[in-house]
């Protein structure tokens, strides 16, 4: 399975499926037509592994089932989740990934000079100390393990499945697009899927169970100045960029995703555009609480307000809704996570319950009636250049999926 799992991955990370959070926000979905080609890539592959009912929907759901094997129609069936789209900050396209086997390095450095050291990186360090195959980008992309990872884990483990004849009840399987831009499930066929629970494949370190996320909204704040040559601006013109400018510097300092953790919310300046006339705001709050949530709006819709009247100028703010902590529903289904549990302690991984800082699109499942918590994928350093994957975890999180589904 190792192998498979390796050649299976070292090949989707160079298909380009970069998604586009702008044309996403737009309604546009999938929001970029690379995506489609490494669906249809998945789909004849999923077609020659032998699982049935494969089909590419208009928004680039990948979707499949496997039957349940003879005298196990009656077990609960369940889907396994991934998505196919990898972040827009750092290029996705040419990617090359270099495979280090059995590494010892003190120091991984890339082509581009960037440089993975163990010793701020207590994964990897371990990783290395254990003697892992690590593999990377060159340095000039991210790798694309977030979440081809995950892709790559669930094709080999339901290969391994039907190879072997495992008993297993009825199996789906569903690849999403863009779900880096906060859409994954805006058009996922509901109507294709049967399983009352499922499982994503899109987390970290080896032995993460996720179970809980953020509550996430987006924030446009736009500021509306006004316009006057800059030779006689004094007094009427009002500068909107410098609206902007001090309603960020004014956000919390200690509020903010680089200077937080665990379970601390944030405030999250995502662009910044405009001109003296009007400028605009996106800003990602993220908080684990309902009450912590509310909180951060109306410490937003209050600084813009004042930041608008120290100028003499004007604001509009709009909250759009993301995704909810999927920590509630989760626990009122309990065998969703005893299941995943078990299997990963058969396959010798202890779970460790870890928060989410961010959002699957399990998180969305499990807000419209499907309870999904987070498996890991043997990935680290997500969205950057720097970006990794250990191939011995990526194999334990395969026998955790075969395990999770078997029903010897």
């Amino acid at each position: 399975m190792k192998n498979e799992l390796l050649n299976r991955f070292t090949r989707y990370v160079q298909i380009w499926s970069t998604s586009d959070s702008d044309k996403a926000d737009s309604g546009r979905q999938p929001s970029t037509n690379c995506q489609f080609d490494f669906a249809n890539v998945l789909s004849d592959e999923m077609n020659k592994i032998g699982i049935q009912n494969v089909q590419v929907t208009e928004h680039c759901y990948i979707y499949g089932n496997i039957p349940a094997t003879k005298g196990f129609e009656s077990v609960e069936p369940l889907c396994l989740l991934a998505h196919i789209d990898t972040v827009e900050e750092v290029s996705g396209q040419n990617v090359k990934p270099i495979v280090r086997e059995n590494c010892k390095n003190e120091k991984i450095v890339l082509d581009s000079g960037d440089i993975l050291d163990p010793a701020f990186d207590k994964d990897l360090a371990e990783a290395i100390k254990n003697g892992e195959t690590i593999i990377t980008s060159d340095g000039n992309t991210l790798l694309g393990a977030d979440d081809k990872a995950g892709v790559a884990e669930i094709m080999t483990a339901v290969e391994e499945i039907l190879k072997k004849n495992i008993p297993h009840g009825k199996i789906e399987i569903v690849f999403s697009p863009d779900e880096e831009t906060g859409h994954g499930m805006d058009n996922v066929p509901l109507n294709l899927i049967e399983s009352k629970k499922a499982y994503t494949v899109d987390g970290g370190h080896i032995g993460e169970l996720e179970t809980e996320c953020f509550n996430a909204y987006k924030s446009e704040i736009v500021f509306t100045g006004k316009s006057k040559h800059t030779g006689s601006a004094r007094p009427d013109m009002v500068n909107a960029i410098s609206m902007a400018a001090s309603f960020l510097n004014n956000l919390p300092k200690n509020e903010a995703p680089e200077t937080t953790d665990g379970m601390q919310g944030f405030f999250a300046p995502m662009t910044v555009e405009g001109t003296i006339e009007t400028a605009k705001v996106c800003l990602f709050l993220r908080d684990f609480g309902k009450t912590g949530m509310t909180r951060r709006k109306m410490m937003v819709e209050n600084l813009a307000k004042m930041t608008a009247s120290l100028f003499g100028g004007k604001v509009e703010v709009t909250h759009t809704f993301q995704y909810e902590n999927m920590k509630e529903k989760l626990d009122a289904n309990p065998s969703v996570v005893a299941n995943l549990v078990e299997a990963y302690r058969k396959a010798g991984v202890e779970p460790k319950f870890v928060p989410i800082r961010g959002g699957t699109d399990g998180s969305r499942l499990t807000e419209i009636g499907i309870p999904t918590p987070n498996i890991f994928t043997g990935g680290h350093n997500y969205h950057s250049r720097t970006e990794w994957a250990s191939l011995e975890q990526m194999e334990k999180a395969a026998e955790i999926l075969v395990n999770l589904v078997s029903k010897n």
